[in-house]
């Protein structure tokens, strides 16, 4: 089976009790929701009520956060006394809806309050000591920070030298030492024992909104929605509550900023859901932090006049659209400098733009399957950037290990920002190499766990919309990935502006079909067609001009046996990417000009057998590529047995057309003969092209013919001269060898060439 991208883990096969069964049947869960829900830990009567039917009261005492007491009463304090407040954010869409909310729920409380947003390139991520030092200087004299502070020393320290205090909220990796705060409110507070640790920034801001306001501040829910969803938290306990509630404000909210957002980005109020959040608000609240000053975000969230929301949306819509091109664009030159064989990938180049390189790490691990650290290089000798990491590898506490490399590091163990002077740049690749290489058992791939095999038959509108009453999906709580056997792709084309998106019909050999798309899988049409495939997807309603159909979103496949991908047309080379562990084997001279770009190792000339065995016990090889025909079919499938790969890449270049043009017919030898036979010498090394004209014989089969004649010593040829020879008695052309060859070849090349893809399959595996 040829590889994936993921490493599937499929579920245990347990029965579900059957006591479970018949709790799920009191609230019309089917048996496949029933073994859903087993999966994912839910086992009780009460955690099936808790997890269907969230309620507000199942959040948490905003008290139990550790030092919720202390800063409560420094806060309550500095409102009494009229103190200047400064909430300090963060740029994307977590701080965002943060600092929104903090700020709010100040002014309710009748604060003198302004915020902060930091600008990524100028202030960086966190605590900035020249803004502390601007911001005190004009009178601030309490700072709270959202979403950031807990890396903060330096500024911090700077606050309590001027007898400022700074309240911290936060719910990143916390380091080795906390900083000096006068209270640091976060989840996970290493003094603390808060029962859930997973809350975003915005719920960290939340629960001290509760605690200042001493209620559930429903005006803020749905900002809640949005900095959990955004920042991919896990979408359990409170974090279910909070989202569940949010988006139902969200359906309804009053905020003109909002409004205008949703309208500018085409969802409907009445069908938001998490997805909406996930694809449509918070990559335009990011952007903007992204791009340019975050605090027209927060601007947009608390206006009250409506052309201002309006204006402000537009704004956000726009750099959005900018963001996207930036991200194509330097995602293409990224993966043009990566190399294949690395473990963990490392990019470096100037003039990058720093506020995508997040997007565009994350995108090099989705197409390689491999963590990658995307860095730009500044004027002033910093490489600045982000990295994005699989399940399995910790890159936070990856990094913490070399922190002196850094001028500046933080984030958490999916996600990282990162600054390294350029001097030590190889230095710091050196260390990820050489991590990589001593925690190999971290690099295993992303793990995609499977919630379920299902037929085509079964995947039914009634499924579809059963399966809603899990949501809202997220980390921790995914939309269901189901698995499909025995599936054909019929009627595969790409689709999509740069056709970077595939379409097709899955079956499985019976009547039913399964309308499949396929975001970003536009590369691999030739993979996938003429093969067998297991395919994981994920389930959805299509709906068009009213009517609603089920369809299949794939996430991943891998083909069945054998996996042929037929590169035999030039137009199937286009956007083509060869597997890592490809060997590419030439039977003739020429490596296919069409293809030398994409091949990133060597390519190896055929010689014989034994040769390329040792080749093969040298290197661990799980595709290969023919270039091109030999002389003989059955050497393919001799190399085939070397070893067991799993992906085998037809290109098969024809370079002299031999199965195009023939062997020759007897009127083009006579006439060639006739030619011969009327000059004493023929110039056939500057003035074959004329000869090829003039005959009206094509090139290639004209220098074929001429060492079939040279064969039987019909000619000789000295220096590009081309002499006629005294021949006793008649020679048969068939005798000569070079003609035999050519039959051969034009046997191979007909079977090779022109065999439809299910007959070659068919005779590789025989």
């Amino acid at each position: 089976m040829s590889s994936s991208m993921y490493n599937w883990q499929l579920p245990e096969n347990k029965e579900v009790p059957k006591e479970f069964v018949q709790i799920c049947e009191k609230y019309n869960l089917n048996t496949t929701l029933a073994k859903l829900l087993w999966q994912r830990e839910i086992k009780t009567e009460n955690q099936l009520t808790a997890f269907l039917q969230p309620q507000i009261d199942q959040l948490h005492d905003p008290f139990a956060l550790f030092e919720m007491d202390k800063v409560v009463e420094r806060i309550q304090t500095a409102i009494m006394n009229g103190e200047r407040i400064l909430v300090y954010g963060d740029y994307d869409a977590d701080g965002i809806t943060s600092t929104t909310i903090m700020t709010e729920a100040l002014e309710l409380l009748g604060a003198d309050v302004s915020f902060y947003l930091p600008n990524r390139f100028k202030d960086g991520y966190g605590p900035n000591l020249e803004v502390y030092r601007e911001k005190i200087t004009a009178g601030i004299q309490l700072i709270i920070t959202v979403d950031n502070g807990v890396s903060g020393h330096e500024a911090i320290n700077y606050a309590n030298g001027q007898g400022v205090d700074v309240i911290v909220t936060d719910h990143h990796e916390l380091p080795k030492e906390l900083p000096a705060a006068f209270g640091i409110i976060h989840p996970r507070h290493p003094a603390g024992s808060y029962p859930f640790g997973e809350l975003a920034g915005v719920g960290v801001a939340f629960k001290v909104a509760c605690a200042l306001l001493e209620e559930v501040p429903a005006e803020f829910l749905d900002l809640v929605a949005i900095g959990t969803v955004a920042d991919m938290v896990s979408l359990t306990d409170e974090n279910r509550v909070l989202v569940t509630y949010g988006l139902k404000a969200l359906r309804q909210t009053q905020r003109l900023g909002l409004q205008a957002l949703l309208k500018i980005s085409g969802v409907e109020e009445s069908k938001l859901d998490e997805q909406s959040i996930g694809f449509a608000l918070a990559p335009r609240l990011n952007a903007i932090g992204r791009l340019s000053d975050p605090n027209e975000a927060v601007d947009l969230l608390k206006t009250f006049d409506e052309q201002k929301a309006i204006s402000l949306a537009k704004d956000l819509d726009e750099i959005n659209q900018k963001r996207k091109s930036l991200v194509e664009e330097i995602t293409k030159e990224a993966l043009a400098l990566i190399n294949s064989q690395d473990a963990i990938h490392i990019v470096a180049h100037s003039g990058w733009h720093e506020g995508v390189l997040g997007i565009v790490a994350g995108r090099i691990l989705k197409e390689t399957g491999k963590p990658a650290i995307v860095l730009t290089i500044k004027e002033d000798g910093i490489a600045k950037g982000s990295g994005r990491s699989i399940a399995s590898l910790n890159m936070f506490a990856m990094l913490d290990e070399m922190r002196e490399l850094f001028t500046s590091f933080g984030g958490h163990h999916a996600a990282v920002g990162v600054s390294v002077p350029v001097a030590a740049l190889d230095q710091f690749k050196e260390n990820v190499a050489a991590y990589a290489a001593g925690h190999k058992e971290q690099l295993v791939g992303n793990t995609l766990a499977i919630d379920g095999i299902l037929n085509i038959a079964d995947a039914t509108i009634p499924l579809i919309k059963e399966l809603k009453q899990l949501a809202p999906f997220g980390m921790d709580n995914p939309q269901p990935y189901f698995m499909l056997q025995h599936i054909f792709a019929r009627d595969l084309k790409t689709i999509g502006a740069d056709n970077n998106h595939l379409k097709f019909n899955a079956t499985d050999g019976e009547n039913t079909q399964l309308t499949t798309i396929g975001f970003g899988f536009g590369n691999q049409l030739t993979s996938i067609e003429n093969n067998e495939l297991l395919i994981v997807g994920q389930l959805q309603l299509n709906e068009w001009n009213g009517r609603q159909s089920p369809q299949l979103q794939l996430i991943d496949f891998a083909a069945v046996g054998l996996q042929l991908v037929d590169l035999r047309a030039k137009k199937k080379r286009q956007n083509l990417q060869f597997d890592a562990n490809t060997l590419f084997v030439c039977f003739g001279n020429k490596v296919p000009t069409d293809i030398k770009t994409q091949i990133l190792t060597q390519v190896h000339h055929f010689k014989d057998l034994t040769h390329l065995k040792l080749v093969v016990q040298e290197e661990n090889y799980s595709s290969i590529a023919f270039l091109d025909c030999p002389m003989d079919a059955l050497v393919l499938k001799e190399i085939l047995s070397l070893t067991d790969f799993h992906q085998l890449y037809l290109v098969l270049n024809a370079d002299d057309d031999a199965y195009l043009d023939g062997l020759g017919t007897r009127e083009q030898y006579g006439r060639l003969f006739k030619l011969i036979a009327q000059q004493d010498t023929l110039d056939v090394r500057y003035k074959l092209p004329s000869i090829a004209q003039f005959l009206k014989i094509p090139e290639k089969l004209l220098i074929f013919m001429i060492q079939v004649f040279f064969d039987l010593e019909f000619v000789t040829i000295s220096d590009g001269l081309l002499h006629k020879t005294e021949v006793d008695g008649k020679k048969d052309l068939t005798t000569s060898a070079v003609y035999k060859r050519r039959q051969q070849k034009i046997k191979t090349e007909e079977f090779l060439l022109l065999s439809d893809m299910a007959t070659l399959k068919t005779w590789f595996e025989n």
